[in-house]
């Protein structure tokens, strides 16, 4: 099975089913362990903490880097020395393997 982090996104406009719960939770375990299935199954979210602002936003801006490359865009709540990642593909109302993509790329950035 090829690596996730080696992947890309493809455009979704909708008019596919998401992620069922049982299939999220199998590409879930070839994530980090910190990723985490919204109840609803619906979204995956990751907490990553940093030393100080200027490491959190440059985080921030290595996501931003990757999200544009792959044009698939996660939520972000930032602040001064976190950033929660949040992705779900809103076209269909739930996971695509493009959010499970991303959320490995981001695992791949440097965090220290």
């Amino acid at each position: 099975m090829t690596d996730l982090s080696a992947r890309h996104c493809v455009p979704c406009e909708g008019g596919i089913a998401p992620l069922s719960r049982s299939a999220a939770e199998e590409v879930l375990q070839r994530l980090d362990e910190n990723w985490q299935l919204s109840v609803d199954a619906t979204s995956l979210q990751r907490e990553f903490r940093f030393k100080d602002f200027f490491r959190t936003m440059s985080f921030v801006n290595a996501v931003a880097h990757v999200s544009n490359i792959e044009d698939h865009h996660p939520d972000l709540e930032v602040g001064y020395d976190y950033c929660r990642v949040r992705y779900t593909t809103h076209a269909i109302g739930g996971l695509s393997e493009n959010d499970l993509i991303c959320a490995a790329k981001i695992d791949q950035l440097p965090t220290s």
